[in-house]
C-alpha cells in the first residue's frame, strides 16, 4: 500500500466534549507569513461542537481520478473550506488560509468486508454512527468526504459529508453542493434550480392595500403591525422562558445521555413528494405545514405504540425548534450565478439562521387532516412574529457583550430544554451528477446537539428523504419510527383524497 492510500484509510482519533478542542482552537496563532482572513463570526463561534453530515447516495461506482479532481476543483472556489481559524496578534479569532492535502479529506475507510458483504446498508449506518464520536482535526480546514464503494439497497456506492457547523450551515452546504452538480441529463448544463417562491417580501409583511381598496383594508394592515408586534413579545417571552427555565415535559423522546457524548444513528426513508403536494392543495397550505403535521402524527403514533395506551390524554410540553434560514429568497440563485460567472470567492458561507419554536402535538385524531390543520395554524401564527430573527440577534448579542460562552449556554440551553430539531429545505428538481457520478439520494442530517432525536427533510426530484439523527442507544428502534413517518403521511393522503372526492361530489 502506497502512502497515499495508508492517508486516506487511516483511523481517526477519538474527540469528546470535555478533552477541551474548542480552548485549543482559540490558542492557536497565526504564524508568521499566513494570510489572515476575515474575523470569525459570533454564529460561527456558538456552533463549535456542532457538526453536518450528509450522506449521498450514487448511481455508479466511485471514480477515484473523477472524484478527487472534482473536489479539488470545487474545494478550490471556496477560501472558508480552505482555511482554519487562529488568534491574531490582537487576539482575534481569524480565518486563515492554509494548504488543503486532499489525502487528508477525502477518506476510504476500512470496513469488515464481512459485515458489509452481510448487510450492506447496515455497515454504512454503523459507519456514519461511529463518525458522531470522531473528532475533525482543528489544524486543517475541517471538512471530510468518506467513501464506501460498494453496493447497498438503494445506491451502488454512498459518500458522506462531514463538514464543522463553523464553515457552512445546511443551506449553504446545499449552495455548494449545488453549484458542484450537473444535470444528469445533459452534463455540459448546470441543473436546473429550485423555483423562487411566489412572495418577494419578509414572510410576515402584508402588501400595502392601493387606495381604491378602502379604509377598511388599511385598518387591517394597520392590524397586521399591532399583531407582529404582540406575537413577537410573546415569542420573544417564551424565548427567554426556555433559556431560563422552561423545559419539555419527560418522556422517551427526551434526551438521556447526561452530558455525554454517545453515537448518534443517522437513518432516512424516502416519501413521494407527489402526495405531500397533493395535501398541501386539498387543504390549500404550504409544503411545510404538511410535514410538520407528519412529523406530529409519526411521534403520536410512536409515543401511544411505546406507551402502550392509546387512551391516555396527559397534557404534556413537547416542542421542536425549527430551524429557519435569514438569507433572501433569492440567494441560492444569486449565489450559483455568482459561480456560474466566475466569482465563487464573492459567495458568502456561514451560519445565517434563525429559530422557531414549535409545539409538537401528541394526539391521537379520528381525522388524520387534524394533524396538519393544527401545524397550518400554528405555522400561520409563527409567521405573524419576528421570534426567528429574535432568537438568531439575541444569541449574538450575547456573544459579543458576555463572550462565546454566553452566546453557546443559549444556544445550548435552547436546545437541551426542547425535544427535537426540525429542519425542511428544497433539493435539486432534476436528477443531478456530482464529480461525475449520478446521484440517487440526499440526506443530510447533524450531530452535536442536546437532543435525542432530530427530523431533518430534504427533496430531491420527486421524493423527500425524512432523516432521522437519533441517539443510538435510546432508540434502538429507530426503523420503526421511520415506519411511522411513511405510515402517518399514507393516512394522511388518503384522508385527503376522500376529502376531495367527497367535496367533488358535494
Amino acid at each position: 500500500m502506497d502512502a497515499s492510500s495508508s492517508l486516506r484509510q487511516r483511523s481517526l482519533s477519538v474527540y469528546t466534549r470535555s478533552n477541551g478542542a474548542a480552548a485549543a482552537v482559540e490558542e492557536r496563532t497565526a504564524d508568521d507569513g499566513e494570510s489572515l482572513g476575515e474575523p470569525v463570526s459570533p454564529s460561527a463561534r456558538l456552533v463549535e461542537e456542532y457538526f453536518i453530515v450528509v450522506v449521498v447516495g450514487l448511481g455508479a461506482p466511485v471514480n477515484e481520478s473523477t472524484g478527487r479532481a472534482g473536489i479539488g476543483a470545487a474545494i478550490a472556489c471556496y477560501p472558508r473550506f480552505q482555511s482554519i481559524q487562529a488568534t491574531d496578534k490582537d487576539g482575534t479569532l481569524r480565518w486563515v488560509k492554509t494548504t488543503v492535502d486532499l489525502d487528508y479529506h477525502i477518506i476510504y475507510p476500512k470496513l469488515d468486508t464481512m459485515a458489509v458483504a452481510a448487510n450492506p446498508d447496515q455497515a454504512v449506518e454503523d459507519y456514519v454512527a461511529s463518525l458522531s464520536t470522531k473528532p475533525m482535526d482543528h489544524c486543517r480546514p475541517m471538512w471530510e468526504l468518506h467513501v464506501l464503494d460498494f453496493p447497498t439497497s438503494e445506491a451502488t456506492a454512498t459518500t458522506v459529508i462531514r463538514v464543522h457547523h463553523c464553515l457552512s450551515d445546511g443551506t449553504s452546504l446545499l449552495m455548494l453542493l449545488l453549484s458542484s452538480t450537473r444535470s444528469a441529463a445533459d452534463p455540459s448544463k448546470p441543473p436546473v434550480l429550485p423555483p423562487l417562491p411566489a412572495r418577494t417580501a419578509a414572510i410576515y409583511l402584508r402588501p400595502r392595500p392601493p387606495v381604491s381598496a378602502g379604509s377598511l383594508a388599511f385598518a387591517l394592515w394597520l392590524w397586521s403591525f399591532v399583531l407582529l408586534a404582540w406575537h413577537t413579545m410573546w415569542d420573544a417571552a417564551g424565548f427567554v422562558s426556555t433559556i431560563l427555565f422552561l423545559k419539555d415535559t419527560h418522556t422517551l423522546f427526551s434526551c438521556t445521555d447526561n452530558g455525554n457524548r454517545r453515537p448518534n444513528r443517522i437513518v432516512h426513508r424516502s416519501l413521494s413528494l407527489d402526495d405531500v403536494k397533493f395535501v398541501k392543495d386539498t387543504l390549500n397550505c404550504t409544503v411545510n405545514d404538511v410535514l410538520v403535521g407528519s412529523m406530529d402524527a409519526a411521534l403520536s403514533r410512536y409515543y401511544y405504540r411505546k406507551l402502550g395506551d392509546t387512551e391516555t390524554r396527559k397534557e404534556i410540553r413537547l416542542r421542536s425548534v425549527l430551524v429557519v434560514n435569514l438569507r433572501a429568497t433569492t440567494s441560492l440563485h444569486e449565489c450559483v450565478g455568482m459561480i456560474q460567472s466566475g466569482k465563487p470567492s464573492d459567495v458568502k458561507l456561514g451560519n445565517e439562521l434563525g429559530f422557531i419554536i414549535l409545539p409538537v402535538h401528541i394526539a391521537m385524531h379520528l381525522d388524520p387532516l387534524d394533524y396538519v390543520r393544527k401545524a397550518k395554524n400554528t405555522v400561520d401564527r409563527k409567521k405573524s412574529s419576528l421570534e426567528v430573527s429574535f432568537t438568531h440577534v439575541a444569541a449574538e448579542v450575547f456573544h459579543k457583550i458576555l463572550g462565546r460562552k454566553a452566546g453557546a449556554y443559549i444556544i445550548d440551553r435552547m436546545f437541551s430544554n426542547t425535544t427535537t430539531l426540525l429542519s425542511n429545505m428544497i433539493g435539486p428538481v432534476e436528477q443531478v451528477e456530482f464529480c461525475g457520478h449520478p446521484v440517487v439520494f440526499i440526506a443530510p442530517s447533524q450531530y452535536g446537539l442536546p437532543q435525542a432525536i432530530n427530523v431533518n427533510f430534504n427533496s430531491y426530484v420527486n421524493t423527500i428523504k425524512v432523516v432521522l439523527a437519533v441517539d443510538d442507544a435510546q432508540f434502538p428502534d429507530c426503523h420503526e419510527l421511520l415506519g411511522d413517518f411513511v405510515e402517518s403521511l399514507r393516512r394522511i393522503k388518503d384522508a385527503a383524497e376522500k376529502l376531495g372526492s367527497h367535496d367533488m361530489k358535494a
